[in-house]
């Protein structure tokens, strides 16, 4: 019973930080600090997508469904398992991924621009 609800702490925990690295960048705008935080989990979570490395919350989470007796383990990893046929229709293409995939990454620019105009004007009238 431990282990299945620490299973399900685990994809919690990593839908968060899924959400961190693609969201974060916002909140930096009120608290820009908060950008020495967002920007490793960000070019973490950009090499575990681009360069292929692998997530250890994906290990963690089917050896805890193991102990819990269950045979459900991620087939691929989270993001295959559980967001990938939430976000992405069958017969999503390439070209299409990559317009989405440089939206979050312009996105993030553009947070982290205001983020720098904001701190440039705070410096300014200092």
């Amino acid at each position: 019973m431990f282990a299945l609800m620490a299973a399900d702490f685990v994809v919690l925990m990593h839908a968060l930080f899924i959400a961190f690295v693609v969201f974060g960048g916002l909140l930096t705008i009120r608290w820009p600090r908060l950008a020495w935080a967002h920007l490793p989990a960000a070019a973490y979570g950009a090499g575990i997508e681009l360069i292929g490395w692998t997530c250890p919350l994906t290990p963690l989470e089917n050896a805890l469904r193991r102990a819990a007796g269950g045979g459900v383990e991620l087939q691929g990893g989270f993001v295959e398992h559980y967001l990938i046929p939430l976000i992405y229709p069958p017969g999503l293409t390439p070209a299409v991924q990559a317009v989405l995939g440089f939206a979050v990454v312009a996105a993030n620019v553009a947070v982290y621009g205001i983020v720098a105009l904001r701190r440039q004007r705070r410096r300014a009238t200092d």
